[in-house]
């Protein structure tokens, strides 16, 4: 398993996956994305960023069953693991406690 720092890209990517349970496969999670944070998102960056968690043991994947409008291929579902799903929550009380010392100040600019 690698290092368990979560990237900003990485985070929107099992977001996106835990809003589309349990039918977070690539290309929807690329259309969850674009929609959500309005980012241009290439498929083969979700891919990416997929392989690289899986690795890191923040998901896993399983695929589905074939489909007759897919052409006969299955899809690959991607699941969010106890480990991921903490990982996930530490990122969150982290960045909720760095914006809450935030002096209003700070936001202003110089």
């Amino acid at each position: 398993m690698k290092g368990s720092n979560l990237g900003e890209f990485e985070e929107l990517v099992m977001l996106a996956i835990g809003v589309l349970y349990p039918d977070a496969y690539g290309v929807a999670i690329k259309d969850e994305i674009i929609a959500r944070a309005g980012r241009s998102v290439t498929l083969s960056a979700v891919h990416a960023s997929l392989h690289r968690l899986e690795e890191k043991g923040f998901l896993q994947s399983e695929f589905g069953e074939a489909s007759q409008k897919r052409g006969g291929k299955r899809k690959k579902n991607f699941y969010i693991t106890a480990f991921g799903a903490k990982t996930l929550e530490e990122v969150k009380s982290l960045r909720e406690q760095m914006w809450g010392d935030i002096g209003k100040v700070a936001l202003q600019g110089n």
